[in-house]
């Protein structure tokens, strides 16, 4: 009797749960490695741990990663023995600020003025060509607003090397921006790419509450821009999978901040948007498959994430076309705890189920 093909996933938890989910769907079996002996993903596929790597590596044909934080060295040793996607050059690269907005630059993408800094006198050096506002970050690890400092006189200067520093750091220029956009594609092995539409994102202290797609007003030059950009670091980058790419939308165009090497939080509206969504193509591009179409089935949707706390969750399933997605993970504060999507035939019908569900919030 044939059976499928074994996806293994560095990671369990949300992404990696989600990833099982859709990939089940094409025949696929799914097993995860992890540090710890927790998951949120046990329950769809073979779970190993760190003493066990070997015999994850065995039995898997695939292997992928949940996040951009996956440890080089481990997908370097994986991949002798089994291919990896997306490449260790891309985890390599988003895994280092200053690597991945040279990586933009070197393809004309416009970023924000940037330095790195390994030092309180080379901070100050840096705020003095750059100027301020600025950010100030951790070159490496850091998300969801986390090892930043936003610099605004020269007094934040001091306090923010003292709060984050003794370790390398970037310092990015402030940039003027009128709202957050990310897009999202799928690209095979072959070089086939599938676009997702761009779409727009708010964010509360570094951590994304809502994402509406398409996002609104979007002329056919900037998409232009957007998949021309994101298009440009997967050929660069050999670059199977999914693959995210935020960025400013300013009066001089569009500013890449940063990417991810994986299916991201801003795409789970495709779910119940798009015709094929991000974790199936992911799953396609891994096994070689056709990618599907990720343009959207329905006219407007978005996805609104739960943050810390379900709040009323329940009540969410009676508001029209609204899907809950839970992870099965213990409230706390800032964690991501699931998201509803909703789709709606107009951008007045969108916001106003949007705030629905707001309402039943904490």
């Amino acid at each position: 009797m044939s059976v499928g093909p074994v996806i293994g996933v560095i990671g369990a938890g949300q992404l990696g749960r989600m990833l099982a989910l859709a990939g089940t769907r094409l025949g696929a079996r799914f097993a995860f490695y992890e540090d710890v002996p927790s998951s949120t993903s046990q329950t769809l596929g073979a779970l190993y741990h760190q003493d066990q790597l070997d015999a994850f590596i065995d039995a898997v044909d695939v292997v992928t990663f949940e996040s951009e934080n996956t440890p080089v060295a481990l997908v370097e040793r994986i991949v002798a023995r089994k291919p990896v996607f997306p490449p260790a050059k891309a985890l390599h690269t988003a895994q280092h600020r200053g690597r991945e907005k040279t990586l933009f630059r070197s393809l004309g993408i416009q970023t924000a003025p940037f330095a790195l800094v390994n030092s309180l006198a080379e901070l100050h050096d840096a705020v003095n060509a750059i100027g301020l506002p600025a950010v100030l970050k951790t070159t490496t690890e850091g998300y969801d607003g986390k090892g930043q400092a936003v610099l605004r006189c020269q007094d934040d200067v001091d306090a923010a090397w003292q709060r984050i520093g003794n370790r390398e750091l970037i310092l990015e220029g402030f940039v003027s921006f009128s709202r957050e956009l990310s897009i999202i594609a799928a690209r095979s092995a072959s070089g086939d790419v599938a676009f997702y539409p761009l779409v727009e994102n708010a964010h509360v202290d570094g951590i994304l509450r809502l994402t509406v797609a398409p996002a609104p007003n979007v002329s056919h030059e900037l998409t232009h821009q957007a998949q021309a950009a994101i298009q440009s670091v997967m050929r660069e980058l050999d670059y199977v999978g999914i693959l995210a790419l935020e960025l400013f939308d300013t009066d001089k165009g569009l500013v890449a901040n940063e990417m991810a090497p994986r299916v991201h939080n801003s795409g789970h509206w495709s779910q119940d948007g798009a015709w094929t969504d991000q974790f199936e193509n992911h799953c396609r591009a891994l096994l070689g498959l056709p990618l599907g179409d990720a343009g959207m089935e329905v006219p407007v949707a978005a996805m609104i994430n739960l943050i810390g706390d379900l709040g009323d969750w329940q009540s969410a399933l009676k508001i029209p076309h609204a899907a809950v997605h839970l992870y099965d993970k213990a409230p706390r504060a800032g964690r991501k705890l699931g998201h509803i999507n909703v789709t709606a035939s107009s951008f007045v019908e969108l916001q106003q189920r949007i705030e629905a569900i707001r309402a039943l919030q904490p």
